[in-house]
């Protein structure tokens, strides 16, 4: 098996929303705002090779929005989904299976393209994968989450006949265990992989940073933010336990690290690429 990662570029969102109730005062110290209180932000994806197999995980942002979409946003850096695909040695015709953790506009509105006036699955000869369960609260969202789910990034998938649902069909992909949460969204899946003596946790947006490890560092875009606190602790207790890799998706500057058990609870013993920690 092997993992890379996949850059798709930066983007900013507000650091008060992104960092919950913790003051900024310490918030700012890993994560400086700027004079909006806009944070900069990652959208990293992992690509995993077995056998004839090649899975992406989830997709980032996209390109296809207008303007006005990106003017909230300010998507920016040099990489996106496909060049990084492609430097990575692959094209988007190699990959069998994109698995979506959660259908929030930055983790996967890179699945659809805009091609003239037709929206179409970015890889045409994958298998996209999500929950039912959150599909189904994806496709009639709450008014807390609407704006973050767009039928432009969803309904071409279905359209396709591409889309299909784990907790329905086998993904047998080999050497990854699925784990659903519930804090941030309805379902969000975090795909656990083994890899020779070591286990790989992409945690998305369950700690989406590594600012985000310390138990009560949540989000304010988490809809259950108390069942977060719970799935954090137990995610990170057996992570220490076992000398888990925990890949971030939105970490600025990490991209992944490893945690231990001290006596102020689960910290950080190393960070850096995802590469250095194997």
């Amino acid at each position: 098996m092997k993992l890379q990662i996949i850059d798709t570029g930066f983007f900013k969102l507000d650091g008060g929303a992104m960092f919950g109730v913790v003051p900024k005062t310490l918030w700012s110290k890993h994560n400086p705002a700027d004079d909006r209180n806009l944070c900069t932000w990652a959208m990293r994806c992992l690509l995993v090779e077995n056998g004839n197999r090649l899975l992406l995980v989830d997709t980032g942002m996209g390109d296809k929005q207008d303007a006005r979409f990106f003017s909230f946003y300010e998507p920016h850096g040099e990489a996106s989904l496909l060049t990084s695909i492609h430097q990575a040695g692959y094209s988007e015709k190699d990959i069998t299976d994109v698995l979506l953790t959660h259908l929030h506009f930055d983790h996967v509105g890179g699945a659809v393209y805009r091609a003239s006036d037709r929206l179409l699955p970015t890889f045409s000869a994958a298998t996209y994968w999500s929950h039912s369960e959150h599909w189904q609260w994806a496709t009639h969202p709450n008014p807390r989450e609407k704006a973050s789910f767009l039928k432009e990034n969803m309904e071409p998938l279905q359209e396709s006949g591409q889309l299909q649902f784990l907790d329905k069909n086998s993904f047998a992909f080999p050497n990854v265990d699925l784990r659903q949460v519930d804090g941030h969204t309805e379902k969000m899946t975090l795909p656990i992989f083994k890899f020779g003596d070591r286990t790989i946790a992409y945690v998305a947006d369950l700690i989406p940073s590594s600012a985000h490890i310390a138990l009560p560092w949540i989000m304010s875009y988490d809809v259950r933010p108390l069942l977060t606190l719970e799935e954090k602790t137990r995610l990170l207790q057996q992570a220490a336990d076992g000398n888990w890799i925990l890949v971030f998706e939105h970490d600025p500057l990490f991209e992944a690290a490893t945690v231990e058990a001290t006596e102020k609870g689960i910290r950080i013993r190393d960070k850096g690429s995802l590469s250095s920690l194997l």
